[in-house]
């Protein structure tokens, strides 16, 4: 298995004393409750107001200035306590923030992983096992009687929606400058953006490129979403819509005009190996000699920091719990294959772009 040298050195060896094993493993055994008291001591302001506090903040401060009860500040506290989020000051009545507090109120990706994990996923992970098991997002039922969660995704409740876009958009929009470089090294008449969501990805293109058109193709629901986000911004009417279904075998790609760049971001993770082959299969049908697919993905074994890794692996159980029951944040190796499988291959990587995204350019074998 091919893995970053700093995954390798990550992955490959137990360096924890069995003090610390045993800590981590009692971290594992509390982990909702962790999340739970620190979204909620987030969302009280308690973190700021200690972040703000000169010396700290007293149990009694923090009951007064939140409004809360006694008891509950005083469980919150001291559960915070040994979470880490907070520690005592030196007269050990006045509480102060950690470095581990600061992070949560300062890293925008740790506030986007919050939101998603609570609005989108929390309920929907307690049927995991059984997600597993029947090999379809079990855990999307208390949000609506979909196959997966893309069908229902116009339908969600504002908040779970918002939740969701802000992760989406979190990752694939930090990459997108670099990427827009890496398109755009070549002349590019015509670019068909393959589950192109709102349309941001396509509006970024248009602003870049004066002469590009960019197709977008997703589910018909998911194009009027696109027509209303991208509805009167400069650039809007080179953007058109392709509704398809890409679970249907036999939907075909798109013919209408030679497209010299297919590109897929944060896309084929939505689906599952035989799927993406189905898919790629169909774009291949579509290319020449001079056409390209670019696959833009955060691909787990190729991560710079380690960290990155723990978030996408975490992730893709949303996708078995949530959004489809098959898909996965994939290994670049398990991706390759699949490419060479659709009758394609890849002519080069281009890696490390924004929050750890690569893209697979592919051509037709």
């Amino acid at each position: 298995m091919y893995l970053s040298p700093t995954l390798e050195k990550a992955y490959c060896e137990d360096k924890m004393t069995a003090r610390e094993a045993q800590r981590k493993a009692e971290w594992i055994a509390f982990g909702p409750v962790v999340f739970q008291a620190s979204r909620i001591m987030l969302k009280w302001g308690i973190l700021d107001m200690l972040r703000d506090a000169d010396g700290g903040m007293t149990m009694k401060e923090i009951v007064e200035r939140t409004g809360k009860s006694e008891y509950a500040i005083k469980v919150l506290m001291e559960a915070a306590l040994c979470i880490g989020t907070v520690m005592l000051g030196k007269d050990k009545e006045h509480f102060e923030l950690t470095k581990t507090g600061w992070c949560l109120i300062t890293d925008e990706l740790v506030r986007v992983n919050m939101a998603f994990n609570h609005d989108v996923n929390y309920e929907g992970w307690f049927k995991l096992e059984e997600s597993l098991e029947e090999g379809r997002p079990v855990g999307l039922e208390h949000f609506g009687d979909w196959p997966t969660v893309y069908e229902g995704l116009s339908s969600l409740p504002p908040q779970v929606q918002k939740s969701w876009f802000g992760f989406d958009h979190f990752y694939s929009d930090n990459s997108f400058a670099q990427a827009l470089d890496t398109v755009f090294a070549q002349k590019v008449d015509n670019l068909l953006d393959v589950g192109g969501n709102t349309g941001r990805w396509a509006l970024q293109c248009v602003a870049h490129n004066k002469d590009v058109k960019v197709t977008i193709m997703d589910l018909p629901q998911q194009i009027g979403l696109m027509k209303n986000y991208t509805a009167g911004k400069p650039g809007a009417e080179r953007i058109s819509g392709h509704g398809i279904n890409l679970l249907d075998k036999n939907a075909p790609f798109p013919t209408d005009k030679h497209y010299d760049i297919i590109w897929m971001s944060q896309f084929l993770d939505c689906f599952g190996e035989d799927e993406i082959e189905s898919i790629l299969s169909r774009a291949a049908a579509i290319m020449d000699k001079d056409s390209r697919l670019y696959i833009m993905e955060t691909f787990w074994d190729r991560q710079k920091y380690e960290l990155a890794s723990f978030c996408l692996t975490m992730t893709s159980l949303y996708f078995t719990a949530i959004a489809n029951g098959t898909s996965k944040m994939y290994h670049s190796s398990d991706m390759e294959r699949i490419v060479n499988q659709a009758g394609l291959k890849v002519e080069r990587m281009v890696d490390n772009l924004g929050h750890g995204h690569s893209i697979m350019i592919c051509e037709k074998q």
